[in-house]
């Protein structure tokens, strides 16, 4: 099993790694190309950008694998051959469970002590190339605003000559509302040795300048500049080096930090929210209600101490709108306005106040789920493998075909249902751990129901038992099929045969007698068919089509198939006793259209009872030598 796992999973994890570096390029495309950037940067980067990646790449190439090497020994056989030498695929799955135990503690590992650093690494580098200034390559025919604080355009290159022809520069890099504007014939771009200044040589051209001039008399004076030459050189600062960030920056994030570093920082950030919140709280406590305070603060063994304010209680109440009402209008607007300052000033303190905290807040959440991603990656591995190996067992289809549709379709689930648990942890609608959790608990199931059905070879995936489940919940027909049978042990009897068909046929009347008009709506709530009828009458049927597939004459095999299949459907009794039904009856809405379907397949079971009584009266018939044509366009209400 070892060898046949490890070399898919090897191909199909370098396949997902690949396919998640190319995504990662994808994304971070335009803050590579242009920039110079030497190859051993590129590389470095890629590097640390695979391990950053691997947490996505290797469950799906686990459940991958699994899928590819199960179904491919289910398609070959093979795992049927080891079933049958008595080796139960727990058994067969033991190995390979081992291994990704074994993988589960190494992602752990590599989660909490690797990742931290590569992750330092590889912001660090991105971050470095996205300040790099790119590549000077001024365009022909379009506005360059690369270099900052100007916009350069040229109407033609001369690229074996290194020239630039009808050169137009708006200088911005001034403070100033106008820009300053040069014009030249021709010019030529290089850059000093240290790559700090590009030098701009022109030729042939103008230089045009508005300046800020002082006045007279409170009169404004702007004064403007005009400048020809015939050769102009201009410097302009811009840095083209890869200048490399700290690394210590980055350590300080979450994505640098281990278990213990993110433990600690959850710790100190809890304590200064706690802090501050108390603060907010002793502080709302101090505010004076209507000018009274509520407590007085007083100074002990050189410690604060806050003593509560007993209240004020008059003998006689007063009446504060009556006071107000007295009072003259410019001093009732006066005491609202008073008011409306110390609530607004009061408010937008808080608000602040809040503003950290839950910038704090966020801080100990984004932490948080750093802190659990070092283990839902290892559980993540189990499960996949789990719902993999059973599911490959139970489709037993190999190669890359239908286990990547499949994988896809799975991982894309779990994709979709872990983002969304990570969004609602970090925006704080959900508790972290349970947005984390989110999609283990989801797939969790699903990996054992798998598993519990691979191990008990249960037709999950059987179309007919779909098929089947698929007619009984909705009342589709099933027709039946006998062949004559080459071989037959037990031979029928004819007058056996006779006495089973007659005590069907009687059967099949005594329930046509017993349910001979439509049923109402509260009777059928309340009673609907007897469920034990119904079964007994398919039953009898069953019995009777079985002892005649025995026969050797082919008109009997093709009479017995015109036997109905009697359906065990749920809307023939809805309810299992009279209270339940009783219930569901007063959910009017509810009970009414499943009362019209229901109907309708009370009337369909009623039909193949006639049907079951005319093919009995035909079998008798052939039987008894007494079959004609005519019977078959009988109608089937005589039959009663």
């Amino acid at each position: 099993m070892l060898s046949r796992f490890l070399p898919r999973f090897l191909m199909t994890f370098c396949i997902c790694q690949f396919i998640v570096i190319m995504q990662f390029l994808w994304r971070y495309i335009d803050d590579l190309v242009g920039k110079g950037l030497s190859l051993d940067l590129i590389a470095e980067l890629f590097f640390h950008a695979a391990l950053y990646l691997l947490p996505l790449a290797l469950p799906l190439s686990i459940l991958l694998a699994a899928l590819m090497t199960f179904g491919d020994l289910g398609e070959h056989v093979e795992l049927t051959a080891l079933k049958s030498s008595g080796i139960s695929l727990t058994t067969i799955m033991k190995p390979l469970a081992i291994l990704m135990v074994f993988v589960a503690i190494a992602a752990f590992f590599f989660m909490n002590n690797a990742l931290p650093k590569s992750q330092v690494k590889m912001w660090t580098l991105l971050f470095s190339m996205r300040q790099t200034s790119p590549t000077l390559d001024i365009p022909e025919g379009t506005v360059y605003s690369q270099i900052p604080g100007y916009n350069i355009y040229v109407k033609r290159k001369d690229k074996e000559r290194d020239m630039l022809y009808n050169v137009l520069i708006y200088d911005v890099s001034m403070a100033s509302m106008y820009p300053r504007i040069v014009v030249a014939d021709s010019g030529r771009l290089s850059m000093t040795e240290d790559k700090q200044h590009l030098v701009l040589s022109l030729y042939k051209g103008a230089w045009y300048e508005e300046m800020k001039g002082g006045g007279v008399n409170g009169m404004s004076s702007d004064l403007y500049r005009r400048e020809t030459f015939h050769d102009k050189e201009i410097m302009i600062p811009y840095d083209a080096n890869f200048t490399r960030m700290d690394d210590e920056t980055m350590k300080t994030q979450y994505v640098g930090k281990d278990i213990a570093g993110l433990r600690q920082t959850i710790d100190s950030v809890r304590v200064k929210v706690d802090s501050a919140a108390s603060l907010v709280v002793a502080k709302l406590r101090q505010q004076p209600v209507c000018g009274v305070p509520l407590q007085r603060t007083s100074i002990k063994d050189g410690r604060p101490s806050f003593e509560k304010v007993e209240e004020v209680r008059l003998d006689n109440p007063i009446d504060l709108d009556e006071i107000i009402k007295d009072m003259p209008p410019q001093d009732q607007q006066l005491m609202i306005n008073q008011a409306l300052m110390h609530t607004t000033s009061a408010m937008q303190d808080l608000q602040f106040q809040g503003y950290t905290i839950n910038d704090d807040n966020y801080v100990i959440r984004r932490h948080q789920i750093e802190l659990l991603k070092k283990f839902t990656l290892s559980l993540a591995c189990l499960i996949f493998f789990f719902i993999g190996a059973p599911l490959g067992a139970i489709i037993r289809k190999g190669g890359l075909g239908t286990p990547i549709v499949v994988s896809v379709i799975l991982f894309i689930i779990y994709y979709v249902i872990d983002n969304t648990g990570y969004k609602l942890a970090r925006d704080g609608r959900w508790e972290v751990w349970q947005g984390m959790w989110l999609s283990s608990a989801v797939l969790l199931p699903l990996g054992i129901f798998l598993t519990h059905k691979a191990v008990n070879d249960s037709a999950v995936f059987n179309p007919d038992a779909w098929l089947n489940f698929l007619r009984r919940f909705t009342g589709l027909h099933q027709t039946r099929k006998l062949e004559a049978k080459e071989v037959i042990i037990n031979e029928i009897i004819p007058e056996q045969a006779v006495s089973k068909i007659e005590a069907l046929r009687v059967a099949c009347q005594q329930f046509l007698e017993k349910y001979s008009g439509r049923q109402g709506y509260l009777e059928y709530w309340r009673q609907g068919y007897d469920k034990s009828l119904v079964k007994s009458l398919a039953d009898e049927v069953d019995a009777v089509v079985d002892y005649l597939s025995n026969s050797r004459d082919q008109m009997v095999l093709n009479k017995a198939m015109d036997y109905p299949v009697i359906r065990q459907l749920l809307t023939y009794y809805p309810a299992e006793n009279k209270t339940l039904g009783t219930a569901l009856a007063v959910l009017f809405p509810v009970g009414l259209p499943v009362w019209l379907v229901g109907l309708r397949h009370q009337h369909n079971l009623k039909r193949d009872v006639r049907q079951t009584i005319k093919t009995c009266d035909q079998l008798i018939a052939i039987f008894n030598g007494e079959y004609s044509r005519e019977m078959e366009y009988r109608d089937d209400s005589q039959t009663v």
